[in-house]
């Protein structure tokens, strides 16, 4: 067998609550997932099918300093619940979605907002307003034998001290069953896979020097620093 020509790059690892690491494999992100977030991006709510975009796994950073990208004047915070995936499966049934579930997590999808809407208006990908280095924190994953599945709780971000979003769980337009379900039918789910499944509304900017604190009820919190 040949030898590598280089060295093979670390693997993505996440904390988890009660000891050990989570293997990164991939990173799904769910569109418009809550209706007044929708609403304030200039989009119809309608429960339409849920739609999905990608970040790469070194995106994922856990947590502390998280360094302002380049090539944006407006980057945006997204607080999401993660959903750990920990065993395979595909055309999975939304009865059955739960079963592949490890574990939940508070995450940020940061956003390059003024590079997504020049990708919208001129009809191209907008993967690099979404898959930039550190763009995806997240707090450490606490399994579902502590945890269980929730399906209601609130969400909420600060930045400096003060409430930016604040939501339910039960405010999303798809239910953490029901995407796993729609993701499952368009990739075969593995071990190890995240998936970011939308924020609520009150999405809104970040500088240097900001200090974002993010908490989803019964699940846990998540810290970042801009520098």
């Amino acid at each position: 067998m040949s030898e590598l020509v280089f060295a093979a790059p670390a693997g993505v690892v996440v904390p988890v609550a009660g000891g050990g690491l989570f293997p990164v494999r991939r990173v799904f992100c769910v569109g418009r997932n809550y209706a007044a977030h929708a609403r304030e991006m200039g989009n119809d709510p309608d429960r339409e099918p849920p739609f999905f975009f990608c970040k790469p796994a070194d995106a994922v950073v856990t947590g502390g300093e998280v360094k302002y990208p380049s090539a944006t004047a407006n980057l945006h915070h997204e607080m999401e619940l993660v959903v750990a995936i920990g065993r395979g499966g595909a055309d999975v049934a939304a009865a059955d979605a739960l079963g592949l579930v490890f574990g939940y997590a508070a995450g940020l999808d940061l956003t390059r907002r003024d590079l997504q809407d020049e990708a919208k208006a001129a009809r191209r990908p907008w993967d690099m307003s979404k898959g930039f280095d550190e763009s995806g924190p997240i707090g450490e994953i606490v399994p579902v034998g502590k945890v269980g599945h929730p399906a209601a709780g609130r969400i909420v971000l600060k930045v400096n001290g003060e409430v930016r979003q604040q939501g339910d769980l039960a405010d999303q337009i798809w239910a953490v069953p029901e995407v796993i379900a729609a993701l499952s039918k368009l990739v075969r789910l593995e071990a190890g896979d995240l998936i970011f499944t939308g924020t609520p509304d009150g999405v809104g900017p970040l500088v240097r020097g900001d200090l974002a604190e993010g908490e989803i009820e019964g699940v846990g919190k998540l810290r970042v620093r801009m520098v």
